[in-house]
């Protein structure tokens, strides 16, 4: 049994995950773009998750782009079958570094295309769609052509599962008009709880949610709670972020994304990280003051 075991598991797609991943965003070059200083590390680094025991490595092609897909099939191809990587469409990179949405039937198709031939799989297991309606978080509008367009991919066989990534609870609604929807991957952790219904929603659904930016908008008075509940607990406050998380419902799977070892060992003993009562109501209360106008 590894460490991580101790966290849980969840449904994602058609197979139970453990419910700490790994992210691989980080492991191109600065700004996600580019390849990294030292592909040796970063393919140390992917082998170490799975001999810990991650079976869910959360990746995109456009994270690069191109290169955190080559380096994993460089560490890791063949792949165990119990591993789960999911990919995500729906953005693109520019020469200059620069984002922009790629929602087209065409780019789409074509991001399904290089992601299999990239990781070097028949077949993508989960692929999420990323909105590009809001600038810094989800915005409404439809996504209705897009998921139709990987829905005629996974009638092909080329794609297993879908889900969506930086939506609204109105945009997973009209995708399940579409599809099965078998995960959300938005912005979620202790100081951004915009989607705190719509994680219970999707719990009582029995379908994950993926948060990403685990320490990402604290306020000064929230990162001193997570300083203080550290000390307290003899952790990290990074630590106690993820706890929170693995605490806060039972459909998060965290994907905390590192290219230092030391990191991961350090994000994977979260697992085992218990938060005692009076520590997590700090960390809600900290929360709530922050959120009062």
């Amino acid at each position: 049994m590894n460490a991580i075991d101790k966290a849980g598991t969840f449904r994602l797609g058609s197979r139970n995950v453990k419910r700490i991943g790994y992210g691989a965003m980080q492991l191109a070059g600065p700004g996600v773009f580019g390849p990294p200083k030292d592909r040796a590390a970063a393919v140390a680094v992917l082998r170490a998750a799975v001999e810990s025991g991650v079976d869910h490595i959360d990746t995109s092609d456009f994270y690069g782009p191109y290169v955190t897909n080559q380096i994993i099939r460089e560490a890791l191809h063949p792949y165990g079958d119990d591993l789960l990587i999911v990919t995500k469409v729906g953005a693109k990179r520019g020469p200059d570094a620069s984002w922009a949405p790629a929602l087209s039937a065409a780019e789409l198709a074509q991001a399904v295309h290089d992601n299999l031939r990239h990781l070097g799989l028949d077949v993508l297991e989960v692929v999420n769609l990323r909105s590009a309606f809001g600038l810094h978080g989800p915005g409404e509008g439809s996504l209705e052509e897009p998921i139709t367009v990987l829905a005629e991919l996974q009638q092909q066989g080329l794609i297993r599962h879908i889900g969506l990534s930086n939506v609204t609870a109105r945009q997973v609604e009209e995708g399940r008009r579409i599809c099965p929807i078998v995960c959300v991957q938005n912005q979620y952790n202790l100081a951004r709880r915009e989607d705190d219904a719509l994680v219970d929603q999707l719990a009582r659904n029995g379908t994950a949610y993926v948060p990403f930016f685990p320490l990402g908008g604290f306020t000064p008075l929230q990162s001193n709670v997570l300083t203080q509940v550290a000390a307290q607990i003899g952790a990290t406050p990074m630590q106690v972020a993820l706890a929170w998380l693995l605490q806060r419902s039972p459909n998060l799977l965290l994907i905390p994304g590192t290219s230092s070892l030391a990191h991961l060992h350090e994000n994977l003993a979260v697992a085992a990280l218990r938060l005692p009562a009076n520590a997590a109501a700090q960390l809600d209360q900290a929360a709530a003051s922050a959120a009062t106008p």
